[in-house]
């Protein structure tokens, strides 16, 4: 069901757009393959007129609050200086967190655990859709959300477009393995992890950088963006010449194609016989040149250790702190990154040799992103997935879901280019027509595969006031319970009203 804007307002007065309400999820026997995601318990919003601190964490470190997650965090301290951190604390240690419910919803996306070589087994279209299914499903019901939201912060950081060669293959086990494997762990690894990814040789062309003779030049692509996206920043001092000697240093790599046999299948290789064995110099640091008269192995190992060398030299230097630093904190704080909360970021960062969560447990502790509060705008993925988690909905997350998500322009793994989709608001401002669509169909229950029960989860709040306060955050105005109350479609005006909109 697809609606204009005036149609959409014809719903309820203007005013009602600034106010929110609730849905719960519909009997488990629906969706059998999906178990309930929390009791059927009555649950206390929060009663503050604003956005109180425990609000404002659940909003950012995960994708949205769930019917009860509010009042479990803020039981975890006295006070809410020590509630929220305790939850900061246990989000930031997942591997101690059961997620069980998680695992269940995922369970049935079989590509995700498949080996490089089995995965080319698989159609195209099957793997996108699983991994993108999984990316969903685990964003709505893991327990890991900090964990979730960083993967989706890195799957940008380090974007592959799936469209490209056999990315269509190999970005499953990207995901896995890079991504998942080393969101919480150091920078670094999670560099060099990247690095030396199937997908991310085929993507920015690594595995065509050779250098056969004197004539021959190396393939900039992966250089230039290892350095303008992945650490240093576009302002991160480095040179032209800097991008091409890094592209020398990289030269040799290789992906096994797709007539190898699936044992073989996206192995990563390196061939000395393709590398730049000349001396080459990276950011005034010296990288030595290769004898001749070396054996095979010899050359080898030292030209393979230069992919090393480079890494060495621009993973913890302090245009990359600084750089990650910002767009850790535009995530996390603001567009514009406070000052003062990158340079708090960037030195814990350099001071724990890239521990991520060290670096994260810096930017949480830091004055601008406590008092930031209900000021980022959700982007499409997020919008859908805390709409669903906010009315505890049940979902199988197929096309009948993910079609809004292509509509609105924020389909997972699909952005072309290797910046990743962006994070500031202005180009999510025209997908608000497809929000209102789905706000519709979403409170009409007519999306096929997602279900739930607005009548229970108001009960559960304790009537209309309460369910505004878990959707909003806050308690909610005498003006904005009244709207609700004389909309006709309270739902559905509620996860369109930009109250809902913004975390």
């Amino acid at each position: 069901m697809n609606v204009s804007r005036r149609k959409f307002l014809q719903a309820g007065s203007a005013a009602a757009l600034a106010a929110t309400a609730g849905c719960n999820r519909a009997p488990s026997d629906l969706l059998p393959f999906l178990k309930p995601a929390s009791p059927d318990s009555p649950f206390q919003p929060p009663q503050s007129a604003a956005i109180d601190l425990v609000s404002h964490c659940i909003n950012r470190l995960s994708f949205g609050a769930r019917p009860g997650d509010y009042s479990r965090v803020r039981k975890l301290g006295a006070t809410e200086a020590e509630a929220v951190a305790a939850y900061i604390e246990e989000q930031l240690d997942p591997d101690r967190i059961p997620d069980k419910l998680a695992r269940w919803a995922v369970r049935r996306c079989e590509t995700l655990d498949g080996s490089v070589g089995e995965l080319f087994e698989y159609k195209e279209r099957l793997l996108l859709e699983e991994l993108t299914r999984g990316a969903l499903l685990r964003a709505v019901f893991s327990e890991r959300q900090l964990f979730e939201v960083m993967v989706q912060f890195w799957t940008d950081h380090f974007n592959i477009a799936p469209s490209k060669g056999d990315c269509r293959w190999l970005k499953t086990a990207d995901d896995r393995d890079v991504i998942r494997r080393h969101a919480f762990g150091h920078f670094p690894a999670m560099l060099r992890a990247s690095a030396l990814s199937p997908a991310m040789l085929w993507y920015l062309d690594g595995r065509a950088n050779r250098r056969r003779n004197a004539d021959e030049k190396p393939n900039e692509n992966y250089a230039r963006e290892l350095l303008e996206l992945h650490t240093l920043g576009v302002h991160g001092g480095y040179s032209q010449q800097d991008v091409m000697e890094v592209a020398r240093c990289l030269t040799g790599w290789t992906v096994r194609g797709t007539k190898e046999s699936k044992f073989r299948l996206g192995k990563v290789e390196f061939n000395p016989h393709l590398h730049d064995k000349e001396a080459k110099t990276v950011l005034d640091q010296h990288i030595p040149a290769i004898p001749p008269n070396l054996s095979r192995e010899e050359q080898e190992r030292l030209g393979s250790g230069e992919l090393d060398l480079v890494l060495d030299i621009i993973a913890l230097h302090p245009a990359t702190a600084k750089y990650l630093a910002t767009k850790l904190c535009r995530r996390f704080i603001a567009e514009e990154a406070p000052a003062a909360a990158v340079a708090a970021v960037a030195e814990a960062f350099l001071k724990s040799s890239g521990n991520l969560r060290d670096t994260l447990r810096a930017l949480f502790a830091t004055p601008e992103f406590l008092a930031a509060r209900g000021g980022k705008f959700k982007r499409p993925f997020h919008f859908i997935t805390s709409a669903l988690r906010a009315t505890g909905a049940e979902t199988d997350a197929r096309r009948p879901l993910t079609e809004f998500l292509d509509r609105m322009g924020h389909a997972p793994f699909q952005y072309p280019t290797p910046d990743g989709y962006p994070e500031e608001a202005a180009p999510w401002m025209g997908t608000l027509l497809w929000r209102w669509n789905f706000a519709v169909a979403f409170g009409e229950n007519k999306i096929k595969g997602t279900k739930l029960d607005t009548k229970a989860l108001k009960l559960r709040a304790d009537g209309e006031a309460g369910l505004l306060a878990h959707l909003l955050g806050r308690k909610p105005s005498e003006e904005e319970l009244r709207a609700s109350t004389e909309s006709g479609a309270p739902l559905s005006l509620a996860l369109a009203s930009p109250a809902f909109q913004r975390f």
